[in-house]
């Protein structure tokens, strides 16, 4: 199975023609690599990349809800991935469990995958879905530089494989690194990383890439 590697650019960058570069020089970089790239940046990007990944998601497909994307329009967009519930949304947008597993179900039934992002096991909802995905985030390690322990990380593997069941992929996501990323595969055993700051300079990123598939 091929490890799936997630770009959160999170609201950057600020100009279509940085995106632009960033994306072609990521692309350029791993073409040659055996692992599922997917590059999730802001909503107004998407149609111009060709990107197969969202950052967030509505639950509904349409209606009156200003401002609102729905997971038909990504569907509709070609997008075969979406972020669902990471820290900042619950934190800045004060979304709850109850709203992250609505766009859960929601984007399931369009055909997307969505990739749900926790802290803890009681925010994996009971019937998560065939499809999903779940990214492990700890709060401590999220846009801070700090490390979450390859242990603790690998204990919360197996309690979430344990949940979830072992079809479902789980990613690790937190301060990744080109010199931490191979110990979280490795290491403690995910199948993927959510990648926030570093998959915004394209070298950095790249390497996190090679350091995991060239093993």
């Amino acid at each position: 199975m091929k490890l799936l590697i997630v770009a959160n650019w999170k609201c950057h960058p600020k100009t279509l023609r940085e995106a632009k570069l960033l994306f072609n020089s990521i692309i350029k970089g791993v073409k040659d690599i055996d692992a599922e790239v997917v590059i999730c940046p802001p909503f107004v990007y998407l149609p111009v990349l060709k990107a197969t990944g969202a950052q967030d998601v509505f639950w509904e497909n349409e209606g009156a809800y200003t401002g609102e994307i729905s997971p038909a329009m990504l569907k509709n967009l070609g997008l075969k991935y979406v972020i669902v519930g990471h820290s900042e949304r619950r934190k800045y947008r004060g979304e709850t469990d109850v709203m992250i597993n609505q766009k859960v179900k929601a984007s399931l039934a369009q055909g997307l995958k969505p990739i749900l992002c926790i802290d803890k096991i009681s925010q994996i909802p009971d019937n998560l879905g065939k499809g999903a995905v779940i990214a492990y985030e700890p709060l401590f390690a999220i846009g801070t530089g700090q490390t979450c322990g390859i242990e603790k990380a690998k204990k919360m593997r197996l309690a979430i494989k344990r949940r979830v069941g072992a079809k479902t992929l789980i990613l690790y996501g937190g301060s990744v690194s080109s010199h931490n990323a191979q110990e979280y595969i490795m290491g403690a055993g995910f199948q993927g990383l959510l990648v926030g700051g570093a998959s915004l300079r394209p070298k950095e990123f790249v390497d996190i890439i090679k350091n995991v598939c060239y093993r």
